[in-house]
């Protein structure tokens, strides 16, 4: 099964070459792979004492930061190999501070793994959530290497929990520990033999409650809302913008919007705008502009900055509860204790269900459902204040995750 495997890889590899002439983030994903290793080669040094961390995009390395400020912090003398499988982790965060080396991890070959492995010669390995490459993991037991899993999640669906998927949970030999969020992804795992596994929780919740701790002023938002009640509409799909646009066209005067879309395409971004009629600002244009606070809608066409945008917000709508596989990050709007509304498609995302369930998000599924419920946290204080209390609790009595891991780790 394992040359099978190797073979669809190889294949796959082949295949991207292909559809990279077509396809921009494809292009990325090959020609950023191209110097990996020579990168690798000039950066790292035979003597050099190394930590690697492996993410499979944005969501995943912004998981395990919390991990990697803390191994920074308790081995200042290592340099941190920081690997992205999608180019919408690695090109938004190549140029992090955090990590010696940033790059592409290189596809999952014997030969790519051996020689990732023999260039980088980490003292510890740590994979974040998901993402199993079986040759580097076979590598990795071979060598020796302590490697964890952190934040992990196991499903019914994955291939280890199959008849055939034996070659597959013979790869988690590598790991030295499993670190995972839930007691079901516990039983799971320790259904197949392993034993070696601790609930530690999800370091999202350590993330995100850090935040607070930060700077999060933004000054041109703070003129803009001028003391205001603020709706804040992060990562929003065109599905999500159809029914936001309606409301917001119907919305008193006494409410602002800010809205960050999920993408920020020229193209995309007219049409969002063109739907409203309202005073509407793009971010792109606000150098033009003497009193922001004389607009009532801001559409921020830029990335970075919709953490600190949460921090002014009154309710926070998240997108992608319209779409597949649905919806984005509402823990960042959820650490500043600010309501949260959400499309139906959440049931693949544990928080979610979580804070549905102890009442700090709501869902609706239709135009009506979501101007009732804007419509009544606007106007009942009450009602606003137990959602906010409600989230902002779920943030503090989650963390703890990354205390747990590095107790064992150390």
């Amino acid at each position: 099964m394992l040359f099978l495997y190797n073979l669809v890889v190889s294949i796959a590899g082949f295949f991207l070459k292909i559809v990279a002439l077509f396809s921009p983030k494809i292009k990325l994903f090959i020609e950023g792979r191209k110097n990996v290793f020579s990168i690798l080669e000039e950066k790292i040094k035979p003597k050099d004492k190394t930590i690697w961390f492996h993410s499979a995009s944005l969501g995943e390395y912004e998981q395990g930061l919390p991990v990697i400020e803390k191994i920074k912090e308790k081995y200042p003398s290592h340099k941190i190999i920081v690997t992205f499988f999608s180019p919408s982790g690695y090109e938004v965060r190549k140029n992090n501070n955090i990590a010696d080396v940033t790059i592409y991890l290189p596809l999952d070959t014997k030969s790519n793994a051996k020689k990732f492995l023999k260039l980088t010669h980490p003292e510890l390995a740590f994979f974040i959530k998901y993402e199993f490459w079986l040759n580097y993991l076979k590598e990795l037991e071979t060598n020796k290497i302590p490697t964890y899993l952190i934040s992990g999640i196991f499903r019914d669906n994955q291939m280890f929990f199959k008849w055939y998927g034996g070659f597959y949970r013979k790869a988690l030999k590598a790991f030295t520990y499993f670190f995972v969020q839930n007691e079901k992804s516990k039983e799971k795992i320790e259904a197949i033999g392993f034993k070696n596994v601790i609930v530690s929780g999800d370091t999202r919740f350590d993330r995100v409650a850090a935040i607070l701790e930060r700077d999060n002023t933004v000054d041109f938002i703070k003129q803009f809302k001028n003391n205001t009640p603020t709706i804040v509409i992060g990562s929003s799909w065109p599905k999500d913008e159809a029914l936001l646009a309606e409301y917001i066209n119907q919305a008193p005067s006494t409410v602002k919007f800010i809205i960050a879309p999920h993408n920020i395409k020229q193209d995309q971004i007219s049409n969002l705008k063109s739907q409203i009629t309202k005073s509407t600002l793009l971010f792109s244009e606000k150098d033009n502009i003497k009193d922001l606070s004389n607009y009532d809608v801001f559409i921020i066409d830029t990335v970075g900055l919709l953490t600190k945008i949460y921090s002014y917000g009154t309710i926070a709508y998240v997108g992608g509860g319209f779409g597949n596989p649905g919806i984005h990050n509402i823990l960042e709007p959820a650490t500043f204790g600010i309501p949260i509304v959400i499309g139906p498609n959440y049931s693949n995302f544990a928080e979610a269900v979580n804070l549905v369930k102890i009442g700090g998000c709501i869902v609706i599924s239709d135009f009506t459902e979501l101007k009732q419920t804007f419509d009544r946290l606007l106007l009942d204080k009450k009602y606003l204040n137990e959602k906010s209390q409600i989230c902002k609790s779920y943030i503090q009595d989650n963390k703890g995750a990354t205390e747990s891991i590095m107790k064992i780790v150390l």
